[in-house]
């Protein structure tokens, strides 16, 4: 796929639904986000997300009950090679409040972002249309990947 080749050697910042996509193998972004964490798994990209997105992602299984998707979750946030949880500074949550005074951003929305771009992401791989264009970091979202505009 010519998107994430296009990734190599980048620091990607990773939101939550894609995570959620490809742990839980959604029929319709699996084949494209698959690629994406091969190319992490092979070292290939550097993937950063917050803090917030082990919060987000452990909801739905700790609600079900579900102790082994909760693990999964875990062990692919705070232990994969080439993958950094980041824990939220004071130079982030200001950062947030910059952006959230800006764009009028949701705070989840907003801690993503400043994750991103205090890590030095290049883009952020995310399914929410609503984020704002930035000139620093490039939006990924999945399902303008998947049919992108003409």
């Amino acid at each position: 796929m010519g998107w994430v080749d296009a990734l190599q050697g980048q620091v990607i910042a990773l939101d939550t639904a894609p995570l959620i996509y490809f742990l839980e193998e959604h029929p319709t972004y699996l084949p494209i986000i698959d690629p994406f964490f091969k190319k992490l798994d092979k070292g290939s990209i550097r993937v950063v997300t917050s803090v917030i997105t082990l919060s987000e992602v452990l909801v739905k299984p700790l609600r079900e009950g579900d102790t082994q998707l909760a693990q999964q979750y875990r062990d692919i946030l705070l232990n994969i090679e080439g993958l950094t949880t980041v824990e939220i500074s004071v130079a982030i949550a200001e950062k947030v409040a910059q952006l959230r005074s800006q764009y009028s951003l949701r705070t989840p929305d907003a801690i993503q972002i400043a994750t991103a771009l205090q890590s030095g992401a290049t883009a952020l791989l995310t399914n929410d249309i609503r984020l704002p264009v930035l000139p620093n970091l490039q939006m990924l979202v999945l399902d303008k990947l998947i049919a992108p505009n003409p």
